[in-house]
């Protein structure tokens, strides 16, 4: 009794379903679409030169297709890996800077954001005069900074 064997991958992810000719959809279209550039391509072409010219134009309109159809890497198929490389060389900046958002430095930012606050708020503070009907004088605003500073650093211990 004759046994026959198949051979079965390990890896299944890999196995393409095949529609006809034992060819994938994908490669069905891209032929179609090669077939249909090419061939009037060649025709046009014999008109003006000759025939081993026009095979050479419809050989070179059809490689892309031919290409795309069966060209694949890592599980990418051309156009991806394609793209990926007009990314990496035309549109992403060459020059990545590392940049940090450092706890520290977000501290001081605060910091510095609520002393220019304070220092709006006593300013508008001190500018308002006193309710004083009897003496009409201009406030002091060395003294009331001062003050204001003492009365902080008092608050702060």
């Amino acid at each position: 009794m004759a046994t026959s064997y198949i051979s079965v991958p390990r890896d299944l992810t890999k196995v393409k379903s095949k529609v006809m000719f034992n060819l994938t959809k994908r490669q069905l279209i891209c032929f179609f679409v090669a077939a249909l550039l090419g061939v009037p391509s060649f025709f046009l072409i014999k008109q003006i030169a000759s025939a081993s010219v026009a095979a050479m134009g419809m050989m070179v309109i059809m490689m892309p297709f031919f290409f795309l159809a069966m060209y694949e890497k890592n599980g990418q198929h051309l156009e991806v890996m394609l793209r990926h490389l007009i990314e990496a060389a035309f549109i992403r900046p060459r020059v990545r800077p590392y940049k940090t958002d450092n706890h520290y430095a977000a501290l001081e930012r605060y910091a510095r954001a609520d002393r220019e606050i304070n220092e709006i708020i006593m300013r508008e503070s001190a500018a308002k005069p006193q309710r004083n009907k009897k003496r009409k004088e201009e406030p002091d605003f060395d003294r009331y900074f001062q003050e204001k500073r003492e009365k902080r650093i008092k608050a702060a211990r």
